[in-house]
């Protein structure tokens, strides 16, 4: 499993951020073909208690590294990234990780 993963820096208007990203980013990503899971967390900040230099976290999770190529290939996936770039260029940086190890707690 693979995972595509955004973290974003914190915006100048986090409201106007926060509107855009819920409902119009997000549907947009979660239409992308292959996707299994979209994981969001809003960064709380560091175990020391200061602010974080991220805001946001988005996890993406694909069956293998094809999955996730084909998706962000897709008509869907496309659309996604014109929009990311559109809002919130600036303010992010992407990685691709291979998951290799998993367990929840109950």
């Amino acid at each position: 499993m693979v995972k595509l993963i955004a973290l974003y820096r914190h915006p100048e208007d986090q409201q106007a951020f926060d509107d855009h990203y819920e409902n119009v980013h997000a549907p947009l990503a979660q239409k992308m073909p292959g996707l299994q899971r979209l994981e969001v967390t809003k960064i709380a900040g560091t175990p020391m208690g200061e602010q974080a230099p991220y805001y946001l976290e988005a996890a993406m999770y694909f069956e293998s590294e094809e999955a996730l190529k084909q998706a962000m290939g897709s008509p869907e996936g496309r659309a996604a990234a014109k929009d990311l770039m559109g809002f919130a260029g600036p303010l992010v940086t992407m990685m691709i990780g291979e998951v290799t190890a998993t367990g929840e707690r109950v």
